[in-house]
C-alpha cells in the first residue's frame, strides 16, 4: 500500500491531461512543490522481522555519519531540528525522545475520602516513555543483529544505555501513540479540528 501510494503520488496529487490512446503518458501541469522533492527508498526487510532487524537490513542504504529513526506509530509536534542539535551537543551514540503520554483515565487527588481535585486524562507524572523519535550515530548499527527476533527496544537500546551512550531529549508538548482503534478515533477527530502535530504548511 505504501509503495502504491508513492508510485501514484503525482497522479493523485497533481493536475494532468491524459490522452486515452496513450494511457501511460499523462501530461502533468505545474511543478512539484519544493518540499516534495524527496528521494525515498522502499526496502523489503521481511514480514516477520522485528524493529531492530529491519533497521539492520537497511544498513547499506544509510550513508551518513548520523541517521534519524522513528517507528511511525506515534505523532507529536516534536521539533526535529532541536532534537538533532541536542544529539550533536550530547556527543553520544544515540538519543531517544522522552515523552509523558496522557493517562487513559481520570486522575483523582484524595484527602480523607474526599476528592480534592479531578483531572480528566492528565499527562502521566511518573517517569517518561520513549516517544519513538531517535537520532543515532552510524556505529549504533553494530548493536543490531540481522535476525528476525532482534527488537530495537530490547537488547540494542538496553545495551546502549548500559554503555552510557543513550541520551534523552525531553519533549513536554503534544505526543500521542497510534496503537489501538481508540487511538485511531482520537487522532482522526483531532485531525478534523486542529491536529497539534501538523507543523507543516
Amino acid at each position: 500500500m505504501i509503495k502504491e501510494y508513492f508510485i501514484n503520488y503525482q497522479l493523485m496529487n497533481r493536475d494532468f491531461t491524459l490522452r486515452l490512446n496513450e494511457p501511460h503518458n499523462p501530461c502533468f501541469h505545474g511543478n512539484l512543490r519544493s518540499d516534495e522533492e524527496w528521494q525515498i527508498s522502499f526496502i523489503e526487510t521481511g514480514s516477520e522481522a522485528n524493529t531492530g532487524a529491519r533497521v539492520k537490513r537497511v544498513e547499506r542504504y544509510i550513508t551518513g555519519e548520523h541517521f534519524l529513526l522513528t517507528y511511525g506509530d506515534g505523532v507529536g509536534n516534536i521539533d526535529v531540528n532541536k532534537l538533532w542539535s541536542f544529539h550533536q551537543q550530547q556527543a553520544r551514540i544515540g538519543t531517544v525522545t522522552g515523552v509523558r503520554p496522557f493517562s487513559r483515565y481520570g486522575e483523582l487527588s484524595i484527602e480523607k475520602n474526599l476528592v480534592t481535585h479531578f483531572s480528566e486524562k492528565p499527562p502521566l507524572h511518573d517517569g517518561m516513555v520513549s516517544g519513538g523519535f531517535f537520532v543515532f550515530r552510524r556505529e549504533f548499527l553494530d548493536y543490531l543483529q540481522d535476525r528476525d527476533g532482534c527488537a530495537l527496544e530490547r537488547e540494542p537500546l538496553t545495551q546502549l544505555a548500559h554503555d552510557g551512550q543513550l541520551s534523552c531529549y525531553t519533549h513536554t508538548d503534544f505526543w500521542h501513540a497510534m496503537d489501538t482503534y481508540r487511538d485511531f478515533t482520537i487522532l482522526n477527530d483531532l485531525w478534523k479540528h486542529s491536529a497539534p502535530w501538523k507543523v507543516w504548511p
